[in-house]
């Protein structure tokens, strides 16, 4: 498998025996996922369901009753072992290229990049929703540091999440914030935004998309990972693109009141708690101008699917340390944000974009289930400030 991610100065390079390995783990995660994690949706429908509705006179109508009866099949307990298993490789793969060159990166993200600005804070307390666990399993998470300057969980994420998500992050790990500049672009043709806000922003791929769509924006990337800011630092610059990365807690800004555009999020919320939801989305509208937008892509609850997918999407919570995903999934977002004051809020479905051509090794058509299909069209939970 071609991971076809996009090189730069930042990024560490795998040698020979590292580059065999990752692709041997992106290839087997490719399988798993999409076809061995497919056929869990065939069981289901041939065997585990008929044979609830045979002894209960019905189907399985939730979760909670879907669970125990897949997690007691041999072929569910072999393919959720193959793909925890696969994570763990991913991780192992790729801490490998970069321990061999830690120390040359802290060395050089100890040298301030002259594109952007890097502010960080060593009194801030990162959240227990980081540290009670390492989410996605990376080991130390994303806000360990080994040494003085460290940047190695950044360059860690940097190298993993190609493989992590199939290849569908596109060739610069961007796909997310493309996805949330394309809406916005599409639902705001004329505007031309002065400053935006990514929350949660890691090592700053979500960020870089608004520099690159509006050339001159003031861009502001946030994350409680001084790591990952430091990594995204050097990665921006490698780039080519004048970033603003600043070590916060999106549940307390620094901003001034009334101070963006566009506030983003691309996967945060799920890795937060449940009263750091409201306070972020609370920080949110303090900090957007009047008549500004808040755009938001995450696991976010939009309605009601089948108890057995519901099942299969929420293994992540199970095996992979996204523990606060399915408490996520049973709040009202959209009343949260109108309770806090914002207006015409809700869904709007939007393409996830991937400047990549798919995966050649997919599903068949029609199958359902754990990463059965490339992302196709995603839910964005849209909240305007209003102008008055």
């Amino acid at each position: 498998m071609e991971h076809r991610q996009r090189l730069h100065d930042a990024l560490p390079r795998p040698n020979h025996d590292e580059s065999a390995r990752q692709d041997f783990v992106a290839s087997l995660r490719q399988y798993s996922g999409r076809v061995l994690g497919a056929a869990n949706y065939k069981l289901y429908k041939a065997k585990v369901e008929p044979a609830f509705d045979k002894a209960r006179g019905r189907p399985p109508a939730s979760v909670d009753e879907v669970r125990p009866l897949m997690t007691a099949e041999p072929y569910y307990q072999f393919w959720s072992a193959t793909q925890r298993n696969s994570q763990e490789m991913m991780w192992d793969s790729v801490i490998d290229t970069v321990e061999r060159h830690q120390t040359d990166l802290n060395n050089k993200a100890a040298k301030p990049g002259s594109l952007g600005s890097l502010d960080l804070d060593p009194a801030l307390k990162v959240p227990a929703y980081h540290t009670a666990y390492d989410i996605h399993l990376q080991p130390g998470g994303y806000h360990t540091e080994q040494a003085d300057a460290d940047v190695a969980a950044g360059a860690i994420y940097d190298l993993g999440v190609p493989i992590y998500a199939l290849g569908m992050m596109g060739t610069d790990n961007n796909s997310t914030g493309d996805t949330l500049v394309n809406w916005y672009r599409n639902a705001y043709p004329e505007a031309r935004p002065e400053r935006v806000l990514d929350l949660g922003c890691a090592i700053g791929n979500s960020t870089a998309p608004w520099v690159k769509a509006y050339p001159g924006i003031e861009a502001h990337g946030v994350d409680v990972a001084a790591p990952c800011l430091r990594y995204g630092h050097m990665r921006a610059n490698a780039l080519g693109l004048p970033v603003h990365l600043s070590q916060q807690n999106a549940e307390h800004l620094k901003y001034p009141d009334n101070h963006f555009d566009v506030v983003a999020s691309a996967l945060l919320f799920h890795e937060t708690s449940r009263p750091a939801v409201k306070r972020i989305f609370e920080e949110c509208f303090r900090v957007l101008k009047p008549g500004g937008v808040a755009i938001h892509f995450d696991g976010f609850f939009t309605g009601p699917q089948e108890p057995i997918l519901e099942f299969l999407g929420l293994w992540e919570v199970y095996n992979n340390n996204e523990k606060f995903l399915a408490a996520l999934r049973t709040l009202d977002v959209v009343k949260i944000n109108e309770e806090i004051g914002f207006a015409d809020v809700g869904f709007q479905t939007s393409p996830f974009v991937v400047d990549l051509p798919p995966l050649k090794l997919t599903a068949t058509a029609g199958e359902k289930g754990y990463m059965a299909s490339a992302f196709g069209d995603v839910p964005l939970l849209i909240a305007v400030k209003p102008a008055g």
